[in-house]
């Protein structure tokens, strides 16, 4: 087997850090999880996480965007099972909202992420989620589904709405009572936008 790359070292490296540190992060929360807890399950040292990463900040940069994206590719996979796109969109939503009940989720993305990263919505991976329900509602409005509406504002409202869904479910002292509330004023908001409420 040919040694490897630099580059595929450096990757390797990436990953088990990433990997020690959403362990970390989920047991211990992000301000507790020590460098050594970082560093010390992956057989590594300091110098790996900052040449990687920069700092700690840096990592749970890393380790919010894979769960983040993870979180997207789940709603996603549901929202594709739906009957039509709107159905979709709702569901896609609602399964986002539903994921502030994961233990791992909520402290990492949904409470630490925020406390220590700022605005959710200025992150990468929700940049790219904001892609995806653009060209949701592009299709919606093209169909004749949706209230003549800006894509963009649209989109946003819709993504910002589930988002601070989650974001209330997860900071909630009672989060599997609040999620039901959520879930429901999500729906109403979301139909809003039907050209015919009756549909959604």
């Amino acid at each position: 087997m040919p040694p490897k790359s630099r580059a595929e070292a450096m990757g390797e490296t990436r990953e088990k850090l990433i990997a020690a540190a959403r362990k970390a992060f989920a047991q211990k929360g992000f301000s507790a999880a020590s460098m050594d807890d970082l560093t010390a399950d992956a057989g590594l040292t300091r110098g790996a996480l900052y040449h990687n990463f920069g700092d700690k900040k840096g990592l749970l940069a890393a380790v919010v965007a894979q769960m983040d994206g993870e979180m997207a590719s789940r709603a996603q996979a549901v929202a594709s099972q739906a009957t039509d796109e709107w159905a979709g969109l709702l569901a896609e939503g609602t399964v986002y909202i539903e994921m502030a009940l994961d233990p791992e989720v909520r402290r990492i993305v949904l409470l630490d992420g925020p406390a220590f990263l700022g605005d959710p919505s200025q992150w990468p991976s929700q940049n790219a989620c904001l892609e995806l329900t653009k060209q949701t509602v592009g299709r919606l409005l093209e169909a004749g589904r949706m209230k003549p509406v800006d894509v963009e504002a649209a989109a946003r409202l819709l993504n910002g709405a589930a988002l601070n869904a989650a974001l209330w479910v997860a900071a909630s002292d009672e989060p599997r009572s609040v999620l039901p509330k959520a879930i429901e004023a999500f729906h109403v908001l979301v139909s809003g936008l039907l050209l015919d409420p009756g549909q959604a």
